[in-house]
């Protein structure tokens, strides 16, 4: 669409006037450079790919190969489980990124953002949006700034937690607090 072409074009020009206006010498005082950007680029661009291929297996719904899946978040009668949709898309976010976790549970939830934002369904888009942003956060992956100042931090010589490290302390915070947003949220409309 237009509106995103020129959304891009504006990033760019941006980005380009960023690049000459700032002097060289303050890019040498930050120490900047492109390989975190990089890392994080290549990391992402394998995960857009392999999203593709998810998307179209979850379209197949309850009689595709993903059929358990599909079962998990959804009762007998076929309605939302609004509590699974919030637990499952925030755990697939923390290990793939929440951009593409929200699209395979949008895309489970119905695909619809029309009928998602009104009557019954607005609480499983809810759940599907807190999971998927929220929930990044629990790992290095999961969030691409998490990933990014992990990055820039070691490459000036700062030690960071490792991959587990991180998430064994983001697990004793995170957790009690996804606990609470389900009572919140989305327990208190099973009353």
């Amino acid at each position: 669409a237009l509106q995103n072409l020129m959304r891009d074009g504006i990033l760019l020009a941006l980005t380009a006037v960023s690049w000459i206006i700032t002097p060289k010498q303050v890019r040498a005082g930050n120490e900047f450079n492109f390989e975190p950007i990089a890392e994080v680029g290549k990391l992402f661009l394998g995960i857009f790919i392999t999203i593709s291929p998810v998307l179209a297996i979850l379209k197949a719904g309850e009689t595709g190969a993903l059929a358990s899946v599909v079962s998990l978040v959804h009762d007998a009668a076929g309605n939302p489980i609004n509590v699974m949709y919030f637990w499952m898309s925030g755990i697939l976010s923390a290990f793939l990124d929440n951009a593409p976790t929200y699209l395979v549970f949008f895309n489970m939830a119905g695909g619809d953002a029309q009928a998602l934002m009104t009557g019954h369904l607005f609480h499983s888009l809810l759940a599907v949006s807190m999971g998927s942003v929220f929930m990044g956060a629990l790992t290095y992956i999961g969030n691409a700034p998490n990933f990014m100042v992990k990055a820039i931090a070691e490459q000036r010589g700062v030690p960071m937690p490792s991959f587990f490290g991180y998430m064994a302390w983001s697990v004793i915070v995170l957790v009690p607090l996804f606990a609470l947003h389900t009572m919140v949220f989305f327990v208190w409309q099973l009353f």
